[in-house]
């Protein structure tokens, strides 16, 4: 018999522990994606900014209905390019920012950014909002805030594919792992503010 959790009771009648083949690196702790969103939660619980995870727009096409409570979604495909994952307020600034995982130990990959995307942070940035990209290098558990001008200037003055992690480093603040909030990214915003 298989319980939950991976545990299993053999015929000896003792629990062992198996791990399942298809559990996924996301799935074995927090994404970046879960803590912000976490961090996010928290910052709106104590009431210090509204910042939230935009949704991926679709068109759905055909949805299967055998009962009002259990529509299923059958067909549907993206209306159009998304641009950044959030966007909120926090001390009546706009905030706008993509937040991405790379496993590499050396560099972060521009693919991982799509032109549309590089367009809007550009947009963001230039109309006087705080655009930028929270970048998470997993083997080395390092967390990353990259103000779009410092995100920009590199790929303005470059034909490289990736941004290294010594430019990250040397660009980038640093973010450290919290508690509550996990991802506490609004104190390098904070000391921004007061710094103009």
């Amino acid at each position: 018999m298989n319980y939950p959790s991976g545990i299993k009771k053999s015929t000896s009648g003792k629990k062992t522990t198996t791990i399942d083949s298809n559990l996924s690196h996301k799935n074995r702790g927090m994404t970046l994606e879960a803590e912000l969103n976490d961090s996010n939660e928290y910052y709106r619980e104590i009431n210090q900014a509204f910042i939230y995870k935009k949704p991926t727009p679709i068109k759905i096409v055909k949805v299967d209905y055998p009962s009002r409570d259990k529509a299923t979604i059958k067909e549907a495909y993206f209306t159009v390019p998304s641009t950044t994952d959030y966007n909120g307020l926090y001390k009546g600034k706009y905030i706008d920012f993509e937040a991405k995982e790379t496993k590499s130990k050396t560099s972060f990959t521009l693919n991982n950014i799509h032109p549309h995307q590089i367009n809007h942070l550009k947009n963001i940035n230039e109309h006087g909002g705080i655009a930028f990209l929270i970048v998470r290098f997993t083997t080395l558990n390092e967390t990353y805030l990259l103000f779009a001008k410092d995100f920009l200037d590199y790929i303005e003055d470059t034909n490289k594919k990736s941004i290294p992690i010594d430019y990250f480093r040397e660009k980038a603040h640093l973010i450290k792992d919290g508690y509550r909030p996990r991802v506490d990214y609004l104190k390098i915003i904070n000391d921004l503010l007061e710094v103009k």
